[in-house]
C-alpha cells in the first residue's frame, strides 16, 4: 500500500498522536499537582482519540494502489 499525504495532514497526524501520547506520560507523572495532572492528562487524551477516527479515514482514502496490483472496487 502506498500512502501520499500532504505535509499538512502529516503535521497534523503526528500533533494528534504526540497529544495522545503526552496525556498518557502526564497520567504516570507526579511532578505536577494530582488535580491538575489527571484534568491536562484527560484532555489530551480525549483530543488525540477523538481526532484517531476522523484522520484514519482520510489517510485511508489517499491510499494509491501499489504498482502492478489488481485495483479492487
Amino acid at each position: 500500500m502506498i500512502l501520499e499525504l500532504r505535509p499538512s495532514l502529516l503535521g497534523l497526524v503526528i500533533g494528534t498522536r504526540a497529544a495522545l501520547a503526552f496525556g498518557v506520560g502526564l497520567l504516570v507523572a507526579n511532578r505536577i499537582p494530582e488535580a491538575r495532572r489527571r484534568s491536562i492528562a484527560l484532555a489530551l487524551i480525549g483530543i488525540g482519540a477523538a481526532t484517531t477516527v476522523p484522520l484514519l479515514m482520510t489517510v485511508l482514502s489517499r491510499r494509491l494502489p501499489e504498482a502492478g496490483s489488481p485495483t479492487v472496487l
